[in-house]
């Protein structure tokens, strides 16, 4: 069934092919929460063969995996083409001659994060920074997710909860009733999910991260540059008109302060395993009777 608040995926993909020049110079609060997910890493020690990169974008959290577990292979996984082309540009100097080295290891695959284009059991770490909001079937994903992850493994994430963008969502409602902003999942509702898909035991927390802009403007030249355009089924066809868009304007001039106004994201991080099977359980349970050690 599909509702007003789904995403066009068909146009959700051609955002993103168009955003993949731009992004990494309006990407900023995205390359600082995939700083902070890696510093979570620090605490799990832990080091995977073949990692997936989901929603890998133009490779800054792939590089930084890459550079992390150098002896690992990764699978940079995108929606958008030009995403691993702008990944895999022409690099100059003595940093060519590393990259060649190391980009050995990463495979670039187009896919859905929804149908994931995978086998079964084949990935040792699952790795996405802010792709997750992109769904239209969490529940979907994260199954998806489950299937190709091996038994013991782990997968870590970054997404958006339902109060990012909370400023503009209010704005638009004062003005119309279409959908302007996407939807986005609470984090407990996603721990939720992650046990329906058959993970253990999830850990999930989040943050309040507050960017200031110069005008309205500003805000929306830097969403349309990471390919954060409405795609929902639900969004108003054609442009605002001058009057509506003055409106906008006025009403979140009301929330400047210091000179600048605020656009708010609700950053929500989260991290579980998947379980060992039950015949990988009973092997370590024979062999810690027996006292046979690995």
């Amino acid at each position: 069934m599909i509702y007003e608040h789904s995403l066009d995926k068909r146009l959700l993909r051609r955002s993103f092919e168009k955003a993949a020049e731009t992004y990494d110079h309006a990407a900023v609060l995205q390359r600082e929460i995939c700083d902070r997910m890696l510093s979570r890493l620090d605490f799990i020690k832990y080091l995977p063969d073949f990692i997936l990169d989901m929603g890998s974008g133009t490779g800054y959290g792939t590089q930084k995996l890459r550079e992390r577990y150098d002896r690992s292979t990764i699978i940079a996984l995108d929606i958008a083409l030009n995403m691993h082309l702008q990944a895999y540009r022409p690099i100059s100097g003595w940093r060519k001659w590393i990259s060649l080295v190391k980009r050995h290891s990463i495979d670039y695959v187009t896919g859905d994060i929804e149908q994931l284009p995978l086998q079964k059991e084949s990935v040792n770490m699952i790795w996405s920074n802010l792709a997750l909001q992109w769904c239209n079937d969490l529940k979907q994903s994260m199954t998806e997710c489950h299937r190709v992850l091996k038994p013991g493994r782990l997968i870590m994430f970054s997404t958006f909860g339902p109060d990012t963008l909370s400023e503009l969502r209010k704005t638009f409602k004062a003005v119309d009733s279409y959908q302007h902003i996407n939807r986005f999942i609470d984090m407990h509702d996603i721990g939720d999910i992650l046990v329906h898909a058959g993970f253990a035991e999830p850990v999930m927390d989040m943050e309040y991260i507050t960017l200031t802009y110069q005008d309205v403007a500003s805000i929306m030249r830097d969403l349309k540059a990471i390919g954060a355009h409405n795609v929902m089924i639900g969004r108003k066809k054609g442009l605002m008109g001058k009057r509506a868009w003055q409106q906008i304007i006025d009403r979140y001039e009301l929330l400047r302060q210091s000179g600048k106004l605020p656009a708010t994201y609700e950053v929500v991080y989260g991290h579980a395993w998947k379980p060992e099977s039950k015949l990988a359980l009973l092997k370590a349970t024979t062999k810690q009777k027996l006292g046979i050690s690995e």
